[in-house]
Parts: structure tokens; C-alpha cells; sequence
């Protein structure tokens, strides 16, 4: 067998490609990549706007539900939403407006299962801390569903890549130095990043 060749290595902005979004990817996997459907994602962060980037390239309409209002514009105008709801705003108007009309919602928050449609997914996205309670009413009287969205090995990865690739998909990074780690938590925890950041080690080494 031939050695390889060797290639450049990927743009920074390809480094939470590689394994972060694949559980962001549910739509692909849920019969949610028919264009016109309607998908929610709750949170805007580094599996959020990532997730808004590969429904709006399966043709969805996308709606936001965050609970930073100042990111309304940033959903809409930088990740091309369609909509973007504050989740303080979740009970009027948003509520009456939204009621039973999502095809899906990705990320795990069972409250917002009445927005789903008939026959409409709600994905839940890694492992919460405590079990999750299901309410049996709303998932029986539209035939929901309450799926899980995991790691689906080297096939399903390198599909998710490839796709990505064809649109063009990166993650919006802040790249930074070794140096700078204990500052970013801090960030982190105030929510003040957009919307990875992506640790420059081989330029932090140089420099040292």
C-alpha cells in the first residue's frame, strides 16, 4: 500500500468540526432534512450555532430559543435564523405563535415539547446530570418523539465532514494562547465567547 500523502493541516475553524457537531447534526438522521421544514434549536453556543448552520443548509426554517436576548440580531443576521425568541419571552407571544408548529427541536428541553407538530422530534443533545422526567400526554396526543443524538463512528462522522465541507460550514472560534486558558473560563462562564474558543499550542511553543 502506498505511504499517504501528506496535506495542510485545516483551518483552525474546521477543529470543533471534527468532533463537536456531529450530535448537532440530528436533523440528517430524523427525517428533518426535507427543505421547508420547520426545526427550533435552543441555546446559542458552540453546539447551537452550529446546529442553525446545518438545518439552514438542509433548507429548514430555523427558529432560536435563547436565553441571551442580545443574541436575537446575531441569530438572525450573522447565522441566518429565521427566527430568534428570548426563552423569558417563551410564554406570550412566542408560545402562541410557536404552538405546534416545529418539525423538530434539538437539545434537551422537555418544556418546549408543545411546540412540536404532529409527529415532530425533539432531540436531546449529550448526557444531562439527572434523568430526565418524559411527560407521556404531550408525546401521545401528536405521536412525538424524544430521540437521542450521538456519535455515529467513523461513517457517520466522515458524512457530517463532508457535508459541512460542501457548505461550507465552519465554527465561529476565538483562537487563543496556552497562556490564555484560565481567562477564557472565565469568559466561559459569563457566556462572552463566539462561540469556541480553539487553543493555538504550535504558536504558543514557538513563541516560548
Amino acid at each position: 500500500m502506498a505511504r499517504p500523502t501528506m496535506i495542510e493541516p485545516p483551518p483552525m475553524e474546521a477543529t470543533p468540526i471534527s468532533w463537536l457537531p456531529m450530535r448537532a447534526f440530528p436533523p440528517k438522521y430524523y427525517g428533518l432534512d426535507k427543505p421547508g421544514m420547520h426545526v427550533g434549536v435552543v441555546g446559542l453556543g458552540g453546539r447551537g450555532h452550529i446546529a442553525v448552520k446545518f438545518a439552514k443548509a438542509l433548507g429548514a426554517k430555523v427558529t432560536v430559543i435563547s436565553t441571551s436576548p442580545n443574541r436575537k440580531d446575531e441569530a438572525i443576521q450573522r447565522l441566518g435564523a429565521t427566527l430568534s425568541w428570548s426563552a423569558a419571552a417563551l410564554f406570550f407571544p412566542f408560545w402562541l405563535a410557536a404552538f405546534g408548529t416545529m418539525d423538530g427541536i434539538i437539545f434537551p428541553l422537555l418544556s418546549l415539547i408543545g411546540l412540536l407538530t404532529t409527529n415532530g422530534k425533539l432531540t436531546t443533545v449529550g448526557a444531562p446530570e439527572k434523568p430526565l422526567e418524559r411527560p407521556i400526554f404531550p408525546l401521545l396526543s401528536g405521536r412525538k418523539i424524544v430521540g437521542e443524538s450521538v456519535m455515529r463512528g467513523i461513517k457517520g462522522t466522515q458524512e457530517m465532514i463532508d457535508f459541512a465541507a460542501k457548505h461550507n460550514i465552519k465554527a465561529d472560534i476565538e483562537v487563543i494562547p496556552m497562556d490564555y486558558m484560565n481567562t477564557a473560563m472565565d469568559h466561559l462562564l459569563k457566556a462572552d465567547i463566539r462561540y469556541r474558543f480553539v487553543i493555538d499550542i504550535a504558536n504558543t511553543l514557538k513563541a516560548a
